[in-house]
Formats: C-alpha cells, sequence, structure tokens
C-alpha cells in the first residue's frame, strides 16, 4: 500500500465575520505566529493566515460561524508552563484532561471559542 500523506501543511480555524484583529492578538501577538500574506485571489474573503515553523494557520471567516468545540489542532511548544501564564495573564481560561504518555498539555480556547491544545514533549 502506497503512503500518499507527507506532513500537514495548514489547520483552518473559522471565525465570526470582522475578526481578523482579535486573531491577530491571539495568534500573533500571544502565541508568537507570524503573519503571512493570503494570496491576492483570496484576500476579498476575510481572515487572515499565520504560519509557525512549516505548519500555516489560516483564519477563515464563516458567515453562520459556530466554534470548534470538540475538534481541535494539537501544536507542540517550548515552555508549556510559559505558554500557560501568558495566556491566563490574557484572560484565556486553562482546562485539563487526562494525561498522554510522554507529553504534558493543556487546553484553551481561541477569542472565537475554538478549543486549542498545547503540548510539550517530554
Amino acid at each position: 500500500m502506497s503512503t500518499f500523506l507527507t506532513g500537514i501543511d495548514h489547520i483552518q480555524i473559522a471565525a465570526p465575520k470582522g475578526s481578523e484583529d482579535e486573531a491577530r492578538a491571539f495568534y500573533g501577538e500571544i502565541l508568537g505566529m507570524e503573519e503571512i500574506l493570503k494570496p491576492e485571489n483570496l484576500q476579498g474573503r476575510g481572515g487572515c493566515w499565520f504560519k509557525v515553523g512549516a505548519v500555516e494557520v489560516h483564519i477563515g471567516i464563516q458567515p453562520d460561524f459556530m466554534p470548534a468545540k470538540k475538534a481541535h489542532p494539537g501544536f507542540t511548544v517550548n515552555a508549556l508552563e510559559q505558554l500557560r501564564e501568558r495566556l491566563q495573564e490574557a484572560g484565556y481560561p486553562i482546562s485539563e484532561e487526562p494525561p498522554i504518555e510522554g507529553r504534558s498539555r493543556f487546553f484553551t480556547h481561541d477569542p472565537f471559542g475554538n478549543r486549542i491544545e498545547f503540548l510539550e514533549l517530554e
């Protein structure tokens, strides 16, 4: 059997109309992701794109937006506890889930209510 997948190019996270500044504050300023320019042919749709390492996060505007409460990206991080403190200081509540062997982790929600997981490999 052939393996077709080689990795993840990007994930898309939905957000309500007019929320680009909140996305920039959370994904850009708090998480430290670099905002990248959307292709010209997609700029009229709204939203914004970010990049960290080889992975892109696309914030897409959804007119009938509802936050993802179960489905979520899991971002690997360095300095998990420092990120936890940074998020809490910015007013983002942290939730714990059962541990996964070899990984420390916690969850929060972005400004739009989408579930986000952060993991640090032990």
